[in-house]
């Protein structure tokens, strides 16, 4: 029971500074991109720590750490603020997502050699961030235009622009991802705080 607990404390930890990760790199560490539509988009890493969070204590646990972490980000730029409830579902599902190919497909947290583990580390990642190149620009039209009231034309040159950033953005989010991750791996695993997902 008391390891019980113990799990409980540490994936909460683990997940509060999991999205205290994804708003300090979306908040501080991003480079915003002005559009012709007269919005932003930006390049930045939040989502790695999103993924990476996915890939610790599975994909529930990342997905709120994404979303909760991206959407106060969000909810704190004025330049984003509108965006948030798009980040959050899109966040959510992003860690979801990580988190069923790596736990539920390939089982990462069991005993495996390190190029299984790398390799489905990097499947997971791309899985979940893949999933956002797609949706994010196509939710984020549909948001624009039908919630928001942004007019078509400016909606689809916004969208496009999110979409070749949001690339960019899984990418290096990839990378971060499976290097942390691989590294992070056998540190935990000696310090006794690895444990099965």
């Amino acid at each position: 029971m008391e390891n019980q607990n113990n799990n409980k404390v540490y994936k909460t930890v683990v997940t509060a500074l999991m999205t205290a990760l994804c708003y300090v790199s979306f908040t501080f560490l991003k480079i915003p991109i002005p559009t012709f539509g007269g919005d932003y988009v930006a390049l930045h890493i939040g989502n790695a720590f999103c993924v990476l969070a996915a890939l610790l204590l599975g994909g529930g646990y990342g997905g709120l750490a994404g979303s909760l972490g991206m959407t106060i980000a969000d909810l704190l730029d004025p330049v984003y603020i509108t965006s948030a409830p798009k980040t959050f579902l899109l966040k959510f599902c992003i860690g979801l997502i990580a988190g069923f190919v790596a736990h539920r497909v390939a089982h990462i947290t069991e005993e495996h050699d390190t190029s299984y583990v790398f390799r489905w580390t990097l499947m997971a990642s791309i899985a979940g961030l893949g999933f956002n190149v797609i949706m994010d620009p196509i939710v984020g039209y549909f948001y624009k235009n039908f919630v928001l009231g942004v007019q078509s034309d400016a909606a689809k040159i916004m969208s496009t622009w999110a979409a070749g950033v949001t690339f960019i953005n899984a990418v290096a989010g990839t990378i971060v991802v499976v290097v942390v991750y691989m590294a992070l791996r056998p540190v935990l695993k000696k310090a006794g705080m690895f444990f099965r997902v």
